[in-house]
């Protein structure tokens, strides 16, 4: 499996990968995404400014993830979070079904870090619904930490948690 920065002719690709990981997450509770987001231009979006990463497993989209160093304004919301601190933060990570369990949110993850020693910003932060309990329970796995929780202006109704991880550069 290799992680590689998308390009516009993953899209539909990506969107596929969309379109099958969001019924699994509704049906789990997780309300986070639906029909309307993620969406093609917010993709479109990420891969002009460099963000979408995706990972590949035989020559298919196994997963994606935005690693980009801007922080939600709510992270304000957490107790001791500085949000002007600079961070690398991580946005719509998602795994094809067919791929869950594999390894691909981790490698992901683990993208994060690269780009984070790449651009000498040691803080990682990230968030995902308070259902999400697969995904908080790698994070912590993986050596984030939690914050608290939190709400999204764009997710009105949601709950959510906040993680961090710091690296010694």
């Amino acid at each position: 499996m290799k992680v590689r920065l998308a390009t516009i002719n993953d899209i539909s690709s990506i969107m596929l990968l969309v379109q099958q990981v969001v019924p699994v997450m509704q049906a789990a509770g997780n309300r986070q995404w639906d029909n309307n987001y993620p969406n093609a231009e917010v993709f479109e979006s990420d891969i002009r400014n460099g963000f979408l990463w995706v990972a590949e497993f035989e020559n298919q989209i196994a997963g994606v993830i935005a690693i980009t160093e801007g922080q939600e304004p709510e992270y304000a919301q957490v107790p001791g979070w500085d949000i002007t601190e600079p961070a690398i933060v991580a946005h719509r990570l998602a795994v094809s079904p067919a791929m869950q369990g594999k390894g691909v949110a981790a490698l992901l993850l683990q993208q994060c870090e690269v780009v984070a020693i790449q651009k000498q910003i040691p803080l990682l932060r990230l968030d995902t619904n308070l259902v999400n309990r697969p995904m908080q329970n790698l994070f912590l796995k993986i050596g984030y930490h939690p914050g608290d929780e939190i709400t999204l202006n764009k997710k009105p109704g949601l709950q959510f948690i906040a993680f961090e991880k710091r690296l010694s550069l």
